[in-house]
C-alpha cells in the first residue's frame, strides 16, 4: 500500500484521501449522459430528414432506412435429387456426389456441402467407434 508521504507533492491525490467532492458528479453531467440527451432531442429531426431524402430518391438514405426495417435476405441452398446410397462406405458416398456433380445433377457448391456433411458424419462415426473400443477394453481389463 502506498503511503501519502511517498507520493510526490505534485500528485495531489493519494489512496485513502477524502474526496474534495463528497456529493459526487451531478447527474447528467457525464459526456455519455450529455450525448444521450442530445440524441433524444435531435434524433426525431434527423430521422425526418433521412426519411425525406429517401422519399426524394437519395439511394444512401433509402438504403439506410430499408436496412433498418427489412430483414436481410439469407441465401438458401437449392433442393437436389440424386442417388446416394448411405449404406456404402463414406469414400464411395463421396464418389457418388462427385459423379452427380460431373453429370450436372447438382451444382459444385451444393456437392461440396454434401461432401462436408459426409466428412462430418465420418468424424462422428470415428469418435463413436473409438468410444466403443475403449468401453470394450475397459470391460476386458475389469474382467481379468
Amino acid at each position: 500500500m502506498t503511503d501519502a508521504s511517498t507520493l510526490p507533492e505534485k500528485a495531489g491525490w493519494y489512496p485513502g484521501m477524502k474526496s474534495p467532492n463528497p456529493a459526487g458528479r451531478p447527474a447528467g453531467r457525464t459526456p455519455m449522459a450529455q450525448l444521450q440527451k442530445r440524441l433524444l432531442e435531435e434524433g426525431p429531426a434527423v430521422l425526418d430528414a433521412v426519411l425525406e431524402k429517401a422519399k426524394q430518391g437519395d439511394p444512401a438514405s433509402a438504403g439506410l432506412v430499408l436496412s433498418r426495417i427489412l430483414p436481410v435476405l439469407k441465401a438458401q441452398g437449392e433442393k437436389v435429387k440424386f442417388h446416394l446410397d448411405p449404406s456404402l462406405p463414406l469414400a464411395a458416398q463421396v464418389e457418388q456426389v462427385l459423379a452427380a456433380i460431373a453429370s450436372a445433377q447438382i451444382a459444385p457448391d451444393v456437392g461440396r456441402q454434401i461432401i462436408e456433411a459426409i466428412g462430418t458424419l465420418g468424424n462422428i462415426r470415428a469418435v463413436e467407434e473409438l468410444e466403443q473400443r475403449i468401453i470394450t477394453l475397459e470391460a476386458k481389463e475389469v474382467g481379468r
